[in-house]
This record gives C-alpha cells, structure tokens and sequence, in this order.
C-alpha cells in the first residue's frame, strides 16, 4: 500500500464494493478524491448512493464524469444501459460459464484511464477500485490479469511512470468473495444500508427498490448471509 496522508483517487460507483474501498483508504489516511461515471446504465440512481457515501465519509472532491454517450455506442453489446433491447438476466447462477450480457465493454478500462489522469495532476500516489475476481460474473475487467496489466500502462504511460514512481492500481477486494467483503466493511463502519447493488432497481425518490433477482442482488444477498451480518437491503416486494 501507499505511504498514508498522500491524495489517492477512488472510483467510486455507490455500490457495496466500491464504498468498502472508499472505507478502507480513508482508514488509510488517504486524502481522497472521489470518481464517479455517469455512462448512461439503466441503474443511474447509483450515482446519488456515491454522492451520499462520498460526504458521509468525508472525501476531499468527488467528481461525475459524463460519458453518456459511452451507452449508445455499447447498447447493442450490453444490458446494462438504459438503450439496450437486452434484458437484465435474473434469477439465474452467477458463477455459471459464460461472460453474461451485463458486461459493460471496456468500461473499467476507461473508468481507470480517466482515474490515471486525474491521479498524475493530483500527484496522488494511487488509484483504487473494487473489482473482484470471485464474485464477480465473470466479467473479464474485474480479473487479476486485467490490473496487472493497467498496472503495466500507468507505469509506461505517465510522466510519473517513466520517471520510475508509477501511480499504483489498489484492488484490496480482488482475492475476496462476497462475505468476506462485508465483513471487512461492517468492521469498517461502511453503512451498506445506503449502497445500491442492483442492476435493475425500481426509483423511487433518491433511493431505489432493488430487485431481488439480478446477479448483483443474488451476490449481495448470498453475501449477507454467509457473512452473518442482516442484509439492509430494501428488495422490491
């Protein structure tokens, strides 16, 4: 890990994973600079649960980048924008074989390239993200092989870099599976009450109902369970 009390940026999406990683580099010391993408997903009421978590605990800047546009480009690959005619899969396995039509191309690639610049003008010493490689359905950018490899690009493609102090890619969740995750939270003060998970929830307000059955919800609540913490979850129904 980084040297404490040095700014570091973390993406941050509202969701259980990204605020548990919001949480541990603030027990850090980081000074952090919060980022969030507003990219045209069917679960843009996230953003609002990233809002939240970001003055709950107490960030330095927390930034929404546009990239609505990223939707119309992907729409036809993924279910996960508001334009596709595909539906969210529910009520399904998410450890089945198969990457599942809520994979976002190349998202996390951009969500971290847009994390890379900000960290070189902040001078911050590293990037932090929540992806996990066990509960995670398959995605391929949620992957060990794919941080190594950002890991590689900031290293060559910043002035930092070059100058042998690359900005580091932080993924404390990858090896964790979903009970783990909340314990680590819970042990943290992370108030999962206020994150969203689901990637198909009904809006209601500032909050959402979430629906009980996308991959999402079914991690969420299988990790409650095992982690023997009460799922604050409020489900449709």
């Amino acid at each position: 890990m980084a040297t404490a009390e040095r700014a570091a940026v973390v993406l941050l999406s509202g969701g259980l994973d990204s605020a548990t990683v919001l949480a541990l580099a603030r027990a850090l010391g980081r000074r952090v600079h919060a980022l969030s993408f507003r990219y045209g997903q069917r679960h843009a009421i996230e953003l609002a649960y990233a809002r939240r978590q970001a003055q709950r605990q107490g960030v330095t800047a927390h930034e929404i980048v546009d990239l609505a546009h990223l939707g119309s480009l992907v729409a036809s690959a993924t279910a996960l924008v508001a334009g596709s005619s595909l539906e969210v899969p529910k009520d399904r396995e998410p450890e089945q074989p198969g990457i599942p039509s809520t994979y976002v191309p190349a998202r996390n690639t951009l969500f971290l390239a847009y994390g890379l610049a900000w960290a070189e003008t902040l001078d911050a010493a590293d990037i932090w993200i929540g992806v996990n490689a066990l509960d995670y359905s398959g995605y391929p950018d949620c992957r060990p092989a794919f941080i190594d490899a950002f890991a590689e690009l900031a290293r060559v493609a910043t002035r930092r870099g070059i100058e042998g102090d690359p900005i580091r890619i932080e993924a404390p969740l990858l090896h964790l599976a979903k009970h783990e995750i909340i314990g680590l939270g819970a042990d943290h003060g992370v108030d999962y009450a206020d994150t969203l998970s689901c990637y198909d929830p009904v809006v209601a307000g500032e909050h959402a109902l979430a629906c009980g059955h996308c991959d999402s919800c079914t991690l969420r609540r299988r990790g409650f369970a095992e982690a023997g913490v009460p799922d604050p979850t409020q489900y449709v129904g």
